[in-house]
């Protein structure tokens, strides 16, 4: 206990053995010489070795008292005078100074010098006290002459090349011989001519120089390192539940900087070069690293268990530095120095140099009245940049549409005659949504105060980021028109005056009783009869010139409706197919017409039930077979038989949405919904054999079409028309409408060109010989197109939509193909009434005539004529 004690003491004493400056000029500075300090320190050793004695040490002491001279001569190299750092006394300095500070500031630092200094004294005289009372209370053994070897060895410095003690008996000897002889040939021959005495530019005192390079991965620090978020190296577990990471220098939290969703990561990932594996989340600085080629190497080299130096060579041939005789002692038993475990006294010095600048006011970080940095605004612009000074404009920046404004319509106190009145508020809350867009219902309001919030302010302007967002803006750069006339602008079109015959007046009405609505019309090929299906499930037939109805069929209830009407194309036979929910009924009106033509009509539609079971050779014919749900019967009732009631199909499905003929008549087509693969289905009157031609279809089917002149099969969806080469049995063709939902088709007479309309107010031209794609696209009705019908001889197209009109066009198709066809609008035949947001419902043209017939859901037919 007394041996570590005097030891401890030993090592503060030479520590702090420095000179005193004198007291009668406290503020200059003075530096001591080398000679001065020795002769202070020795007059010191001998007073401490009359009072304390000897006692018995190890050697232990000795490498202690040489660093504690190796401080002292570097103490009194300093220029400026700072507090000493004392180990064992910090905690009494620490608060000596804290009470000088508090009592009052000094002007200098080197009255703050003179103070330490005295401290210092004063409590290394209080240690050798307390060493004095150890010592008493160790015991009267210990042996005085060890004392004064101890002060002799720590106020002098000792011979390296003297051999240290050894407890063992004969090893001073071996062990000198190791230190001097084998530890000095393995260092290289050159070692002391690595330095060189220079003399310093900052103290004027010599100091050696090492001529070897810094190894700059080991031996310096880089700047790159410095981490940007000065939190410090704190587990970053702490602040997950936070929204901030850590504090900062001045105390501030420091946020935690916005990461991206998976979507980000995966679209790094695939700009990434290397796919985004290479890449690591560095917590301390919350940000993403991408490694290296040598990083991503040495990790390599690492999971494979090898070398992470390229450069090793595990097979190197082996270099004998050691001999084979191992040692039983250590080669040096010097233990390690303090400056290798203990703080820096010159770090410490500095610090303080610091503090006490602080604390007089000669430093001040965050003085009052220093401009502080601009802090960003709570509120601000979400697409602005960081700062607002003015820019030039991107060469590719495109200002976005500014909003229209806002129109008299939408003022808060309109006068009365433009407010709406009931039936009109009533009329607008039955439009659809894109009708009423733009619109606004005038109100009337006392103040300005009194207005409520607009409703459809956020949909209106999320709409609007969307646009904003998502559609692609471009500059159009027109060229410059020289434009003398306006009317140049207008294309040249021929006048109407020019194209007639067309229908411009009504001529006949074929009215339904109890304004039943009436869905589908159809006129004979020999222009004289007209038949049209009502909703109450019955079949009129009527005199096309006169309007008078000569027959009627009932056939579905009155909860099914007869949706499509169709004559049969052939002359020489007459009879029409009516379609309800789910049958077919072949109609002919037997009593009205010749014996011959109701002979010939009769046996042609009822040849297969009278067909031979067998054939020439007598074998059995087997019936072709039928798809489900297909089944033709004939009428049992024989009053059925005479009114005209042929045969009558059953098909699969709830709904038939529409029959057409091909031109010969024999064969004709249905759409039912829903039936899936089942929903085209193809009849042949004269076998009476169905066929469904599709395995599978690509979308629900609203209409088909037979090509005039081509075995082709037209079959349009929601969006598309297919074309199918019924021969062939393969897809020739599809176009591309550019419709939301098809409504009605219709090809012309010559087959190159087709018309499809939709229930988004528009009508698409096709023309087959240029593109897919629609040649002319027409948006002129208000509601829903219904219907679109080509003349089978005239130039003529109409079209009937939901608005309650129908728009009457010249269509010429030229043979040249390199002449476009001509469109040219003629008239709008206005006369039904809209009922139930429903308009006219269907239109076909005069077989003969330049005439028009159409129906409505006012359950009014009309005969348009010119």
């Amino acid at each position: 206990m007394a041996r570590q004690v005097l030891a401890r003491a030993s090592a503060a004493s030479a520590t702090h053995a420095k000179p005193t400056q004198p007291a009668s000029n406290p503020r200059k500075r003075r530096q001591s010489s080398p000679s001065t300090s020795t002769a202070l320190a020795s007059s010191r050793a001998p007073a401490a070795s009359t009072s304390l004695g000897t006692l018995a040490f190890d050697d232990e002491g000795a490498d202690d008292a040489a660093d504690a001279d190796v401080l002292a001569s570097s103490d009194d190299d300093e220029h400026d005078a700072f507090p000493e750092l004392d180990l064992d006394g910090s905690a009494e300095e620490d608060a000596d100074e804290e009470d000088s500070f508090d009592g009052s500031v000094h002007s200098d630092d080197e009255e703050d010098e003179m103070d330490d200094e005295e401290l210092l004294r004063l409590e290394l005289e209080a240690e050798q006290n307390e060493i004095l009372s150890a010592l008493s209370d160790a015991g009267d053994d210990d042996d005085p002459s060890d004392l004064d070897e101890l002060i002799r060895r720590n106020t002098s410095k000792p011979d390296e090349d003297e051999p240290e003690p050894s407890a063992i008996p004969g090893q001073n000897k071996a062990i000198g011989e190791g230190r001097n002889g084998a530890a000095e040939s393995d260092l290289p021959p050159d070692y002391m001519r690595r330095s060189r005495t220079v003399r310093s530019k900052l103290t004027g005192k010599e100091k050696k120089v090492w001529d070897d390079e810094i190894e700059p991965e080991y031996a310096s620090d880089s700047s790159t390192e410095e981490t940007t978020n000065r939190v410090g190296n704190i587990p970053q577990y702490w602040y997950d539940d936070l929204p901030h990471i850590g504090y900062d220098i001045d105390g501030k939290k420091v946020m935690r900087p916005a990461t991206g969703d998976e979507l980000d990561r995966f679209l790094d990932g695939v700009e990434d070069e290397m796919g985004g594996w290479a890449s690591v989340v560095n917590k301390n600085e919350q940000e993403v690293k991408t490694l290296t080629e040598d990083e991503l190497n040495l990790i390599q080299r690492l999971a494979r268990a090898e070398n992470p130096d390229e450069s090793y060579d595990p097979y190197a041939p082996t270099i004998p530095y050691f001999t084979s005789q191992v040692m039983d002692m250590p080669l040096s038993h010097r233990p390690e120095p303090k400056s290798r475990f203990l703080p820096s006294k010159w770090e410490h010095k500095k610090v303080m140099k610091i503090v006490r600048a602080i604390r007089s006011g000669r430093i001040t970080p965050r003085r009052p009245g220093a401009p502080k940095p601009p802090e960003k605004p709570r509120f601000y612009a979400l697409w602005s940049a960081d700062d607002d000074t003015p820019t030039a404009p991107h060469p590719m920046h495109m200002p976005a549409p500014k909003l229209a404004p806002p129109t008299h319509g939408e003022s808060y106190n309109p006068p009365e005659e433009y407010l709406w009145t009931k039936a009109e508020e009533e009329e607008f809350d039955a439009l659809e949504k894109e009708d009423k867009k733009g619109k606004v219902v005038p109100r009337k309001y006392g103040s300005l105060r009194l207005v409520p919030a607009y409703q459809n302010f956020v949909q209106e302007r999320f709409e609007r980021c969307l646009d904003l967002y998502l559609a692609p803006r471009a500059l159009r750069r027109k060229p410059r028109l020289d434009i003398k006339d306006p009317t140049d602008l207008i294309p040249r079109l021929p006048s109407p005056q020019e194209l007639r015959p067309f229908p411009t007046t009504k001529s006949v009405a074929y009215v339904h009783p109890n304004g039943v609505r009436v869905r589908c019309v159809s006129v004979d090929p020999t222009g004289m009869w007209v038949v049209t299906g009502a909703e109450d499930g019955e079949v009129r037939l009527w005199e096309c010139a006169v309007g008078r109805c000569a027959m009627k069929w009932k056939v579905g209830s009155e909860k099914e409706p007869v949706y499509s009407v169709e004559w049969c194309p052939d002359r020489e036979k007459c009879f029409f197919v009516a379609a309800t929910a789910n049958k077919i009924h072949l109609i002919s009106p037997l009593p009205l017409i010749s014996d011959s033509l109701a002979a010939r009509s009769a046996a042609f539609a009822l040849s297969a039930f009278n067909a031979a079971s067998t054939d020439d050779d007598g074998n059995k014919i087997r019936p072709p077979t039928q798809p489900d749900g297909v089944a033709w019967r004939k009428p049992r009732d024989i009053s059925e038989r005479e009114e005209g009631r042929l045969v009558e199909v059953e098909v699969p499905g709830h709904e038939i949405k529409q029959v057409t003929w091909h031109k010969r008549g024999d064969y004709f087509a249905t759409v039912s919904s829903p039936a899936g693969a089942r929903s085209v289905l193809i009849h042949q009157l004269s076998k009476h054999h169905t066929q469904a031609p599709f395995a599978k279809l690509k979308g629900d089917v609203q209409r088909v079409q037979f090509h005039p002149s081509r075995p082709h099969f037209y079959v349009a969806t929601q969006r598309h028309v297919r074309i199918y080469d019924l021969m062939k049995q393969q897809l020739v063709k599809t176009l591309n409408p550019g419709l939301k939902w098809i409504s009605s088709l219709d090809i012309h007479p010559l087959g190159d060109n087709v018309l499809v309309g939709s229930y988004d107010r528009r009508l698409v031209w096709h023309d087959l010989d240029l593109s897919t794609t629609p040649y002319k696209t027409l948006k002129y009705h208000a509601r829903a197109l219904r219907s679109v019908a080509f003349h089978p001889s005239y130039p003529l197209f109409a079209s009937s939509s939901d608005d309650g009109t129908i728009h009457i066009f010249h269509a010429t198709v030229y043979a040249d193909l390199l002449t476009n066809p001509l469109i040219v609008p003629l008239k709008v035949l206005r006369g039904h009434d809209i009922k139930d947001s429903l308009g006219v419902l269907d239109v076909k043209w005069h077989p003969k005539e330049p005439w028009v017939v159409s129906v409505g859901a006012d359950g009014v037919g009309r005969l348009w004529c010119n």
